[in-house]
């Protein structure tokens, strides 16, 4: 047997409901909220990554250079094939890829995240949307609470 859920109306529900469900929303924002400024700093750093593969140029061959091992750790190696570029492709898988090939390969990243982005922030919008009616019906009914007990 599967069950059909059942819509109910926010103006049916008693102020301690009313409450629950604005808390429940605003953990929801917050997640959602989080879930966006982690997508906007992978987008920096995608960006950060095109940047760095044009400045890979055939004039540095042979020059030495700073090869990032991690954020903070950097080694010095001399560059031999300014033609192709170690490309982290996610989960600790590397490919060598052509500079150009390196450069789309990013610029495709960055503008997936950008329309994942645009999707949550209008999700974002609704349940701001949602939070302010909400809050609006649980001040009226907490100010009706109020008068009828005077």
């Amino acid at each position: 047997m599967s069950q059909q859920g059942q819509t109910v109306s926010v103006n049916d529900l008693d102020v301690t409901q009313l409450a629950d469900v604005r808390k429940q929303l605003e953990e929801e924002l917050n997640h959602l909220t989080n879930s966006f400024a982690q997508l906007k700093q992978a987008q920096a750093k995608f960006k950060a990554c095109i940047d760095n593969v044009g400045e890979v140029k055939l004039a540095n061959t042979g020059k030495t250079i700073l090869v990032p091992l991690t954020n903070s750790l950097y080694v010095p190696g001399k560059l031999s094939d300014p033609d192709h570029v170690i490309v982290d492709v996610g989960t600790g898988y590397y490919m060598e890829k052509t500079r150009p090939q390196a450069h789309k390969h990013y610029a495709d990243k960055v503008e997936y995240i950008r329309a994942n982005l645009e999707t949550l922030e209008d999700t974002i919008q609704k349940k701001r949307d949602n939070m302010g009616y909400l809050t609006n019906i649980l001040q009226s009914k907490i100010q009706a609470q109020t008068q009828s007990k005077s």
